[in-house]
């Protein structure tokens, strides 16, 4: 527990930061707006393209961990949208489905399973952070563009809909990215220091911008609670849950990358969902409460599956 608790205590703290500025009015109504557009739009881009330009295929390609993570992470976020879709519009289903499973491998991923499993753990964690920050991260963008879109003509949608995608640093950074891994053209030094610099910024200012946002007082709703309970129920738990037998069942991967991916299903659920919710204008109430929640709650269920093992 102490492990765990270690790693996450400066994820409250960032995020008691972004509340106490916002509470005190040292920033102002504005700011959760406009520095969440810095990492949407700067941050996370060049973080995302760092990442992917970076990748060697030779590690990353893992067929049975790629395809372990990648249907856990699908399987709840399809199940997540199916269910929400029902009481409420796509691109709020399309963010609960982050929400159920966008695990913080970059955040929390990386430092615990280190501590946990060792440095052989660390290509898996980079090859779910792909995977989560890039595929289902992308995912989510798609339906939520689709949604957003209000053409009566199919073709126009269509186009709209391509056009948004094209234009979208969160799409295009990760694609340049893999331009560069897949041929493999080394980033320039500048270059990469560049990115590096910026991209670094993008966790400690998204937690900040949860902050804020938690900081802004308002009225909270019975129904959004049990929706945020159930979410972070789902990501602590169904999550985790569902990588493990497809891992065990479906898979048969071996008892290291096994715990690997459970491990890294089991985190919590990162900022993306946050700073989607927050960029288009949706309700962002029910993605903080899940995020800061299973944050909490995850020192429990990680210490519990440490145990387990």
């Amino acid at each position: 527990m102490l492990t765990t608790l270690s790693i996450i205590v400066p994820i409250f703290a960032l995020i008691f930061v972004g509340w106490f500025i916002r509470r005190t009015g040292i920033f102002g109504p504005n700011a959760t707006s406009e520095l969440n557009r810095f990492v949407v739009l700067l941050a996370l881009p060049a973080l995302l393209f760092d990442i992917v330009a970076n990748a060697k295929i030779q590690q990353i390609w893992q067929p049975g961990f790629v395809g372990t993570f990648l249907f856990g992470c699908l399987i709840v976020f399809a199940l997540t949208v199916a269910i929400r879709i029902k009481s409420g519009h796509l691109a709020d289903a399309a963010i609960d489905g982050l929400n159920s499973s966008y695990a913080n491998t970059g955040f929390i991923g990386f430092p615990l399973a280190l501590a946990v499993l060792g440095h052989r753990a660390m290509v898996p964690t980079l090859v779910a952070t792909i995977i989560t920050v890039c595929i289902l991260f992308a995912i989510a963008i798609i339906l939520i563009e689709y949604s957003l879109q209000t053409e009566s003509s199919k073709r126009q949608t269509a186009v709209k809909i391509l056009v948004s995608l094209i234009k979208n640093p969160l799409l295009v950074a990760p694609t340049l990215g893999a331009v560069l891994c897949v041929t493999g053209t080394p980033v320039p030094h500048s270059v990469d220091t560049f990115f590096k610099l910026l991209g670094g910024a993008a966790s400690p200012c998204a937690l900040i911008a949860l902050g804020l946002f938690l900081g802004e007082k308002r009225a909270s709703r019975t129904g959004a609670l049990k929706v945020s309970g159930v979410l972070t129920l789902m990501k602590l738990v169904l999550h985790p849950l569902v990588t493990w037998l497809l891992a065990s069942f479906v898979f048969g991967l071996s008892e290291e990358l096994t715990k690997a991916a459970v491990l890294l299903a089991a985190l919590p659920t990162g900022t993306g969902s946050f700073m989607l919710a927050e960029f288009h204008k949706r309700e962002a109430g029910v993605t903080s409460r899940v995020i800061l929640l299973s944050t909490i709650l995850s020192v429990g269920t990680l210490t519990l599956l440490f145990a387990l093992w």
